[in-house]
């Protein structure tokens, strides 16, 4: 090939490790968001489940990875350094196929994150208690989830007649998110008490609260966002593979230019 399509390929190269770098930032800020979000249902996942803040933490090194291995293109690129492009070419290889195999472990343990899933809320609502401060960040989360969905529980409100506290209480009170009147959703967390107990005691079917389950909501918010998270990973995993096509051309071109300038005998 001329140094006219050397020079094209070259500043195609250039420009993808420029959104290369860009989307491996992105993937980064969504590593850290997961650890930083306390107002969500992901705060209630983080603080409960070791698994999602290791999965945060390669989000944010496999971001840092691939900012660095845009850079190192950009530069490779631009000053026509092949062994630097080789280099590029096989950190791209490597992070490909960990993406490839990372998608396939989170394909195949989908159900046992549900479940997993599941047994923190359940254990959450059985736990809650509003004057315990050592929690306090979880459960506003929790209240948080169920004020934002409008719904009690994770699969309904009789969830919440486990809850020792409002056992002792003979379910006379009622967890104040889970309620339809907008004067407890002022309080926003805790417990309220129900005005007319019929004979001190209650049931969950005699509290002002929704009726919905979270499981379903909190399972299309995990999809909805799960969906964006997957979808820049895509978009990455294009780029980088477009990014090995062309680093291989580039370095077989700069080959062939260095030859061609070679002086016969």
């Amino acid at each position: 090939m001329g140094s006219g399509c050397l020079k094209v390929t070259k500043y195609f190269l250039f420009l993808f490790n420029l959104l290369f770098l860009i989307l491996g930032a992105v993937i980064l800020g969504f590593g850290v968001w997961i650890l930083a979000d306390k107002t969500s249902f992901i705060a209630v996942l983080q603080m409960s489940s070791p698994s999602l803040k290791t999965g945060a933490y390669i989000l944010i090194g496999v971001g840092a990875l691939t900012m660095l291995m845009g850079f190192l293109g950009c530069l490779g690129a631009v000053n026509e350094i092949r062994c630097l492009l080789g280099l590029y070419f096989t950190c791209l290889m490597i992070i490909l196929l960990a993406q490839i195999a990372a998608a396939l472990v989170i394909y195949f343990q989908k159900e046992t994150l549900k479940v997993e899933l599941s047994g923190i809320v359940v254990n959450l609502i059985e736990n809650y208690d509003p004057l315990d401060e050592d929690k306090r960040n979880l459960q506003d989360a929790w209240d948080y989830v169920q004020t934002q969905i409008a719904c009690c529980g994770w699969t309904g409100p009789k969830e919440w007649e486990n809850n020792e506290i409002l056992r002792n209480k003979s379910n006379t009170e009622y967890p104040c998110s889970c309620s339809n009147r907008s004067k407890d959703l002022m309080e926003g967390r805790g417990f309220c008490s129900l005005e007319d107990p019929l004979n001190g005691t209650a049931t969950y079917a005699d509290w002002p609260v929704h009726e919905q389950g979270c499981m379903d909501g909190v399972e299309e918010w995990l999809k909805d966002n799960l969906g964006i998270i997957l979808g820049v990973c895509t978009g990455v995993a294009v780029i980088e593979l477009l990014g090995m096509i062309l680093s291989i051309s580039l370095c077989k071109n700069i080959h062939s230019e260095d030859y061609t300038k070679v002086p016969k005998s």
